[in-house]
């Protein structure tokens, strides 16, 4: 039998529109001891991937961030940190800053086969939905709601759109207790496996796709796992199981769900805003946006995957995904900030 989750993860956008606690505002004094951290680095030639927690005296800053680390892993499942002095660094130092700040939330991993362990989330003209190698982050199109690998996502605004690219983030959690009282016959199916594509990246030995379910429980915690772009893109391959009809219904159900204005979460990403996202709890997309005609002013971020440390158990269906991310951490990249050298990089 499937019952509600009760957790601190499953609110809703209306009542997150209402409040103000899920933003992290960094004062003068955050930014002293951050920009101080960032020299000091500098000073030691301590860089990304290399700069730990450890290596750090953030002082009080540290302490926000402990807390921001539990409220995005364990409790609601995201933070909007706003009031970082982007201004005062170059590119490469703002990153930096930004790869400071998630070491006190976790460890940075690879997040593609290159071992690139800074994504660069910008419109490099591709579009994911033709072409099988392409990622939704390399497009300006609007992204279906979807997580991504390890425990939290993070994102950096270096520049937002002249026009559109709205964040939306959707509880997960909220998700399951909505379909469990709208369909409870579907349950059932949202715990079958689900297979998706590895779009290019299958490791050697390995198939192109994998398959797990959408939703599992370990213990006490719900996990979700979503993807609807890469479960139908897995559908070209002729050893995947065609979709049945109850699995399209479902996802059918959880997109409905997800894009429901009452659930879900608009916030336009200001420059020097960090967002973090708990990957099990919450689902996130973006609107369609368009760029101005400077290219050096085009909406562009700077994207994180962090393992927290926190869970003791995962759900099983993760360890194949996850010895992808292993096998590509084992050559971790140090940041490309050279637009044409990451294009030929995440294009494969």
């Amino acid at each position: 039998m499937h019952s509600r989750y009760e957790h601190p993860s499953a609110w809703t956008g209306e009542d997150m529109q209402r409040r103000t606690d899920w933003v992290l505002q960094l004062d003068h004094q955050d930014n002293v001891l951050l920009h101080r951290a960032v020299l000091q680095a500098r000073r030691r030639g301590l860089g990304i991937p290399h700069l730990k927690a450890a290596d750090l005296d953030l002082g009080r800053l540290a302490s926000k961030l402990a807390w921001l680390r539990a409220e995005v892993a364990m409790r609601r499942g995201f933070v909007l940190v706003r009031g970082f002095d982007i201004d005062r660094y170059s590119l490469e130092d703002a990153a930096l800053a930004y790869w400071a700040v998630g070491t006190h939330l976790g460890s940075g991993t690879a997040q593609n086969a290159q071992g690139d362990v800074l994504g660069h989330v910008t419109n490099i003209g591709v579009d994911f939905r033709t072409d099988p190698r392409a990622r939704g982050y390399q497009s300006k199109l609007r992204l279906p709601f979807h997580n991504d690998g390890q425990d939290v996502v993070g994102l950096l605004c270096l520049h937002p759109a002249q026009s559109g690219g709205e964040s939306l983030i959707v509880s997960s959690t909220t998700v399951y207790n909505e379909v469990l009282r709208l369909r409870p016959d579907l349950m059932a199916v949202a715990h079958q496996n689900f297979c998706l594509d590895r779009r290019g990246e299958a490791p050697v030995g390995k198939a192109p796709w994998y398959a797990g379910p959408l939703f599992n429980r370990v213990g006490e915690v719900l996990f979700c796992r979503y993807n609807r772009t890469y479960i139908e893109s897995a559908q070209r391959f002729d050893d995947v199981p065609r979709l049945s009809g109850q699995q399209v219904e479902l996802l059918d159900l959880i997109d409905r769900l997800c894009s429901d204005p009452r659930l879900c979460l608009s916030m336009e990403l200001q420059r020097g805003d960090m967002q973090f996202i708990s990957n099990y709890t919450v689902l996130h997309s973006r609107t369609q946006y368009e760029d101005g005609p400077d290219p050096a002013k085009r909406r562009y971020l700077l994207r994180l995957w962090l393992d927290t440390g926190l869970f003791d158990e995962l759900p099983a269906s993760f360890a194949d995904r996850y010895e992808d991310i292993r096998q590509w951490q084992l050559k971790p990249q140090a940041p490309i900030f050279d637009l044409a050298h990451v294009h030929t990089e995440l294009a494969h």
